[in-house]
């Protein structure tokens, strides 16, 4: 196989764009006297076929019509017709690559991109071994290291906003308890209090807006002593950014990031009001689903975290009010009394002498839930790209399955390389991310409602696959399986004790694909 030369040739007989390879190229008149002879050549060509060929006396014209355009191949007469047609094949979807339309003026406009682009198909008149997708990453230079770069950049950024956020507001709170202090009559129990401040780590919470509770507790009773348990372990799946950033010696103590890669859903400082109990209910769903909607993996698995900030409180029981119709796999942390929370739903340690370490968050209760079909699902989506010959028209449609109301709803949609989207129809806003490539819906908040809802787009080139895996990441202040702190209470007397709560289920990982 030589190919002498690649054409791109207006039906009118003008050459657009033409790319000589070999290491003897011919002249410009030579090259201007073969287009001319394809021009009247394929005039006289009754053939309709899709793929055609013409000898020439010393040349070979492989040729396929686009529209306005012929996409022409110049090879000797001896070439391999075969693989000739199959190279014709990758230069016409260059075409339409980097191309919106088959116009003259557009392929004028994309003169050099597509030169660029035949120089990585052909090399010294041989086929080089590359598809599509190499093509495209080849011309663009694209630097994965770079954007490692730019992202570990960005990351220290936004550690170093939240972390003086943090202190800013650690210092208003000892401010306020120092004055409080300071008070006549503040005592011995005040100042024991105020010893003890809640790390940074624990008044970052994942999401905003969860459900507060604090109940009036009955007249104190004196506490029970015993000695600090260590209960609980540190979660070792931290964003891959984070953990650049302390072998670089950052501090980030302070921050909780998602497993999720987009940055959008960051973790803003809770507003939450806590009580020397603080009790945290969590659930993190992940699923996977292919393009057909139906359900391939997808799992809840919730955790119920206890942080107590006054030693006064270490020896407290829970009373859970446990309304899961799902019948969740729950298991209940060894130093607690399992055949009391079976018969009761109450958490009290086994040992009268055990009690909470002072603000640490320690695990009590876990629960995980395999889901057996895609209608249990919070949020079902339907994704149907339809190919054209002027592109692809993509509908995407979200269903509300559940009672839940999910908040700060971001669905990212992957798009051809380079390819800018026409929205047609959106339910919510949109943002183009063109550095990735990326399509953005986001909905604020998903309840009754609006339980539907759609986004309609087209793109002037790509076909399906461009257009997964499809991301979608929401919190909800509401847990799937219906765990709820009733009260809490000293051990041995019953009295109620203040507490507080927060409540959330976060999408860890829900994909399309």
């Amino acid at each position: 196989m030589t190919i002498i030369a690649a054409a791109v040739i207006g039906k009118s007989g003008k050459a657009l764009v033409s790319r000589q390879f070999g290491t003897e190229t011919p002249s410009r008149t030579r090259m201007e006297g073969f287009l001319e002879t394809f021009s009247k050549l394929v005039g006289s060509d009754k053939s309709q076929r899709q793929h055609t060929y013409i000898d020439a006396e010393s040349i070979r014209y492989v040729y396929q019509p686009m529209d306005n355009i012929y996409m022409v191949l110049i090879t000797t007469r001896h070439s391999n017709i075969i693989e000739d047609l199959e190279t014709l094949r990758l230069f016409s979807r260059v075409i339409p690559e980097y191309c919106r339309s088959n116009e003259e003026k557009e392929i004028l406009d994309k003169a050099f991109e597509l030169i660029f682009a035949f120089d990585e198909i052909v090399a010294l008149g041989r086929r080089e071994n590359v598809n599509l997708a190499q093509i495209r990453t080849f011309t663009e230079m694209d630097s994965h290291e770079e954007r490692v770069f730019n992202q570990i950049q960005q990351a220290q950024a936004r550690a170093a906003q939240e972390n003086a956020k943090e202190k800013e507001k650690q210092f208003k709170k000892e401010r306020a308890e120092m004055a409080k202090k300071m008070r006549p009559g503040g005592g011995i129990a005040s100042a024991t209090a105020i010893s003890s401040s809640t790390p940074m780590a624990s008044a970052i919470s994942d999401m905003s807006d969860m459900k507060i509770s604090a109940p009036k507790p009955s007249a104190p009773i004196s506490r029970g002593g015993g000695k600090a348990l260590k209960l609980g372990a540190k979660n070792t799946g931290e964003d891959t950014f984070l953990q650049q950033l302390q072998s670089e010696g950052q501090s980030i103590a302070a921050l909780q990031p998602t497993k999720s890669a987009n940055p959008i859903l960051t973790a803003p400082i809770s507003d939450v009001k806590r009580e020397a109990v603080h009790v945290r209910l969590q659930e993190k769903f992940s699923a996977t689903t292919n393009r057909d909607g139906a359900l391939e993996t997808a799992e809840i698995q919730g955790s119920v975290m206890v942080n107590v900030s006054d030693p006064a409180f270490s020896t407290v029981q829970l009373q859970m009010h446990n309304r899961d119709q799902h019948r969740a796999t729950v298991q209940v942390h060894p130093f607690f009394d399992k055949k009391v929370w079976q018969e009761t739903a109450l958490l009290k340690f086994k040992n009268a002498d055990k009690s909470f370490p002072a603000n640490t968050d320690v695990g009590v209760l876990k629960w995980r839930f395999q889901l057996a079909n895609e209608e249990q699902l919070p949020i079902a989506l339907n994704c149907w790209p339809d190919e054209r010959p002027d592109g692809c028209s993509v509908n995407i449609t979200y269903t509300l399955q559940s009672e839940q109301t999910l908040r700060n709803v971001t669905i990212a949609i992957p798009l051809p390389p380079a390819t800018s989207p026409v929205i047609s129809e959106c339910d919510g806003t949109y943002e183009y991310i063109k550095s990735k490539s990326q399509l953005l819906w986001t909905m604020p908040v998903i309840d009754d409602a609006n339980k539907t809802g759609t986004l309609e787009f087209s793109t002037p080139n790509g076909h399906a696959d461009h257009f997964f895996p499809v991301n979608v990441m929401f919190f909800s202040p509401d847990l799937f399986c219906d765990f709820e702190v009733a009260t809490v209470q000293y051990a041995g007397t019953g009295g109620e004790v203040p507490f507080s709560t927060e409540c959330k289920l976060v999408a860890e990982k829900y994909d399309v694909i």
